[in-house]
């Protein structure tokens, strides 16, 4: 289990940017607060089981699918340093490791 999780600002940046686009094409934040929810359980699930996402190839950070997005994310010590929250519907050349 780890101590601490820290999201970077594209992975916040990213949840924003999620959130809004639902509670705009749904006119109410109903979906939105659910899936918000869905993401922090989910990674919640992953501080107490960091290295079950799977490594990306020739690179040290994992990924958790939860239904369409990938968390993505390092473990650095007892951290889990959430680095990006990715709709899977998006193209992957789109997708910037910072």
């Amino acid at each position: 289990m780890v101590k601490r999780v820290i999201w970077s600002a594209n992975a916040l940046s990213d949840r924003i940017s999620i959130l809004d686009y639902w509670f705009q094409k749904t006119g109410n934040k109903t979906y939105s607060h659910k899936l918000d929810k869905s993401l922090r359980d989910a990674i919640k699930h992953l501080s107490h089981f960091p290295e079950m996402g799977r490594k990306i190839e020739h690179r040290d950070e994992r990924f958790f699918v939860m239904d369409a997005y990938l968390i993505i994310y390092s473990i650095v010590k007892n951290e889990i340093h959430v680095l990006h929250i990715w709709d899977s519907r998006r193209s992957p050349d789109d997708l910037r490791f910072v």
